[in-house]
């Protein structure tokens, strides 16, 4: 079950993530970021694996996205 909830937030994540990556808009990341964070303590509470390596390398791109642009752009 909170695999599943990982798994949902990381979707979250993901589709919040996406206009994030427009040029100027790259600053939601540092919301996204703790987003995708908390899912994957929560994945990290379930017996499978799945949903907690989903929600970090979502984490992974926005950390990556936020490198790219100065933290702000």
């Amino acid at each position: 079950m909170l695999n599943i909830l990982s798994f949902i937030i990381g979707i979250i994540a993901l589709i919040l993530a996406i206009p994030a990556f427009i040029p100027f808009l790259g600053a939601l990341n540092w919301l996204i970021v703790p987003l995708a964070l908390f899912g994957a303590l929560v994945g990290a509470l379930s017996r499978h694996n799945g949903g907690r390596n989903f929600c970090l390398i979502v984490a992974g791109f926005c950390v990556v996205r936020l490198f790219l642009g100065g933290g702000v752009f």
